[in-house]
């Protein structure tokens, strides 16, 4: 389903700097999941220069893994996808609608995974940016799980869909709504054609990179660069055209080449 032949893993695991069991069981999902996501930062560069972003397993390695690159939700989650189908995991794709951004009803853009292990279902997700878990969350209502200070829980609503939640300061909060029939390969390529071309789409014309960690989660959306603490502080700091590029490299650790580079300094000039 996920053309998980297609992968290195060798490559993949390097890049994620992975070198424990690779049994299809949960402690194995575990810790790639917890590796994926702190080595490959979220991001929609291509996007935001005009590029087409192609999902299949080899663009995806060559841009992830061996670019040092990152992606939005469905680069992470497809290739994620390919390696937990190599390793010998049951994946599953879903689409969720995003509740983070008020009582705006908008359309299901979000691409995450479930994988199923002797018959329980874990919610996988390395590509919701600095909101999203660092490790799979049991799909089961009432599910509440903590991950290095940060909070997550799951809850169930009218027609089985399923809500992923993160406690705050302020209580608990949605994250992302999804619905449990099963999407595949194909159904990500249609919810990334809107995501990278339509005029809604809020990746377009902008910067927008994210990274989640165990102690800071990073936001860098505009010119707007948000660092979140485990215990609930922030801090802000504006990032012109001039600090772009070094921001990306130093603080996510994307490696660029001078046309995207260049490229990224005048959508960023644009912004300002």
């Amino acid at each position: 389903m996920w053309n998980g032949e297609e992968l290195d893993l060798d490559a993949y695991l390097a890049r994620i700097g992975h070198s424990g069991d690779l049994a299809p069981d949960l402690g194995t999902l575990r810790a790639v999941h917890r590796a994926h996501v702190g080595a490959i930062p979220f991001e929609n560069l291509d996007v935001a220069l005009g590029r087409r972003v192609p999902l299949d397993v080899k663009s995806l390695q060559a841009k992830l893994v061996q670019r040092r690159r990152g992606g939005y939700c469905y680069e992470q989650n497809s290739l994620l996808a390919a390696a937990l189908e190599r390793i010998g995991f049951r994946v599953a794709g879903r689409g969720a609608r995003n509740r983070t951004r008020g009582n705006a009803l908008v359309p299901v853009t979000h691409a995450l995974l479930v994988v199923t292990i002797d018959g329980e279902r874990w919610l996988v997700d390395a590509g919701f940016g600095s909101q999203g878990p660092l490790e799979p969350v049991p799909l089961v209502e009432g599910a509440r799980v903590d991950q290095d200070g940060w909070t997550f829980g799951v809850g169930v609503e009218e027609e089985g869909v399923h809500v992923l939640r993160a406690l705050r300061p302020q209580g608990w909060t949605d994250l992302y709504a999804f619905a449990p029939h099963t999407l595949y390969p194909a159904d990500f390529e249609l919810m990334n054609h809107y995501s990278s071309s339509h005029p809604w789409s809020r990746f377009l014309g902008q910067v927008v990179v994210h990274q989640p960690g165990p102690e800071v989660r990073r936001a860098l959306i505009r010119t707007g660069l948000t660092s979140v603490y485990v215990d609930g502080t922030s801090e802000e700091q504006t990032v012109g055209p001039h600090e772009l590029v070094a921001t990306l490299c130093e603080v996510f650790g994307i490696e660029l080449d001078d046309e995207e580079a260049a490229g990224l300094v005048r959508v960023q000039s644009a912004e300002v």
